[in-house]
């Protein structure tokens, strides 16, 4: 059997595509929901393809976190019409139904609990995407404030909003006004907290 070389471009696009793939299916369905042969399918591409730029499922998963975490960030700066967000556009996109509601949003809100699973690959990622976040929070925040007061309000809002997502989806089904609420009171008081 002939090996069939894969130029860097599309060895480069193979890869983006078993990347997107998997975040999409880990956000919806959990690392451990899905197997390497479905994020393959979901690529059209093979086990080979895969394993040809994951050595293993685990760093799989770390790059679509990453790649998810990046996305999000993509995501809030062009709902601000590509500027830099304020603090209080920062707190109106991720808590917004839209987040909630969107299954293929935000990887911390779909995986944070299978990360703490996961290897110290995976944990990096989150981490590296968590700093991401706190730093662009923390840049929105009041400039009269210290640098350590930005970075505290910034990570208190980050986990702030990541629970309030992952309640107000919990309870969705059962109570959405409930559910509608738990965004609302959070963003209210995050915006008393935070002038935003």
């Amino acid at each position: 059997m002939q090996m069939v070389r894969v130029s860097r471009e599309q060895a480069a696009a193979n890869r983006e595509t078993l990347v997107d793939a998997a975040g999409r299916l880990f956000r919806v369905r959990g690392v451990d929901g899905v197997g390497v042969a479905e994020v393959a399918k979901e690529a059209g591409l093979t086990h080979g393809a895969l394993y040809a730029h994951f050595p293993s499922k685990e760093m799989l998963a770390a790059e679509a976190l990453k790649s998810g975490m990046q996305k999000s960030l993509s995501d809030v700066k062009a709902s601000a019409g590509g500027a830099e967000p304020t603090l209080g556009g920062y707190l109106d996109f991720l808590l917004s139904r839209h987040m909630r509601d969107a299954m293929e949003g935000c990887p911390m809100t779909a995986s944070g609990s299978e990360i703490a699973r996961g290897s110290a690959e995976v944990s990096r990622s989150f981490a590296e995407g968590f700093e991401n976040m706190v730093a662009a929070l923390a840049a929105a925040a009041p400039p009269q404030l210290a640098d350590d007061e930005r970075r505290a309000l910034a990570i208190t809002a980050i986990a702030a909003e990541l629970g309030a997502i992952v309640i107000s989806r919990g309870i969705l089904k059962s109570d959405p006004a409930l559910a509608d609420g738990v965004l609302d009171t959070v963003r209210a008081r995050l915006g008393d907290v935070l002038g935003a």
